[in-house]
């Protein structure tokens, strides 16, 4: 069986006294392909890093996470630009609007997801969409920049079958599922039951939301097959074809 791991930030500090070893256990156990969403302007070194020490397993995206728009946020959109005009990736991310933590730079969320579509159809690229307590917030935009040259995923969802629909049908978007799917309580399960596999590809999102039976510790990307394993048993089909759906999915999104 042969995975992707479409969401990883195994370039953080988390990381930095065993990364290799990480890396290493994910490609034993089937996960040939990390792909490496990026935060922002203090992350993309440590990334490329990393992409650079195993070019044929960790890929890297490039945007400006939410939750690090502020004050500062043109600088920062101007250097995820000027990167896109020197570099190769595969996606711009991770972008998009997170009401959880602060709402104060909501407008500038905002204009920065506005700016970074606009990279993505320029480049044309996924887009990896972040969306935290703001669906609603994100579909209002994406209503209105929807076009057939734009694709790409809502990560981490944890949304409704009626949102996933939406997503789905009027967008052409993928689902990014993780290791939520395993809690005990988050329903994720029973909103997805009725969704397509065609729709899905499979994500950990490290160091966070380690599946079930590691919650609440560190993520990794090993843990892929525990959270295809879960999608498998929600669908009633073998995780060997959890697998390949998943692996094609992934790679006719990015352009693997």
């Amino acid at each position: 069986m042969t995975f992707i791991d479409t969401h990883s930030h195994i370039y953080l500090s988390d990381f930095d006294e065993d990364r290799s070893l990480i890396v290493e256990g994910a490609i034993n156990v089937g996960v040939h392909k990390i792909l490496l969403p990026n935060v922002d302007s203090g992350t993309i070194d440590s990334m490329l890093r990393l992409c650079q020490s195993y070019p044929d397993n960790c890929l890297p995206m490039i945007g400006l996470h939410p939750t690090s728009v502020k004050e500062n946020v043109e600088d920062e959109l101007a250097i995820v630009e000027k990167l896109l005009k020197e570099n190769s990736f595969i996606a711009i991310g991770e972008i998009g609007i997170d009401l959880y933590w602060d709402k104060t730079f909501f407008a500038e969320q905002e204009e920065a997801f506005r700016f970074q579509v606009a990279l993505a159809k320029k480049y044309n690229l996924p887009i990896v969409i972040h969306s935290r307590d703001s669906f609603d917030e994100l579909f209002n935009l994406l209503d209105g920049m929807n076009t057939t040259d734009l694709n790409g995923v809502f990560h981490c969802f944890t949304g409704t079958e009626i949102q996933a629909k939406k997503i789905i049908t009027e967008y052409g978007f993928k689902l990014g599922i993780g290791g939520v799917l395993t809690f005990k309580n988050s329903g994720l399960a029973e909103q997805i039951k009725n969704i397509g596999l065609e729709h899905f590809i499979l994500e950990t999102d490290a160091p966070y939301l380690a599946p079930v039976p590691y919650r609440g510790k560190r993520n990794q990307p090993a843990y892929i097959p525990l959270i295809a394993q879960k999608l498998a048993d929600v669908k009633g089909v073998s995780i060997d074809e959890i697998a390949e759906l998943t692996t094609q999915n992934a790679k006719e999104l990015f352009n693997l």
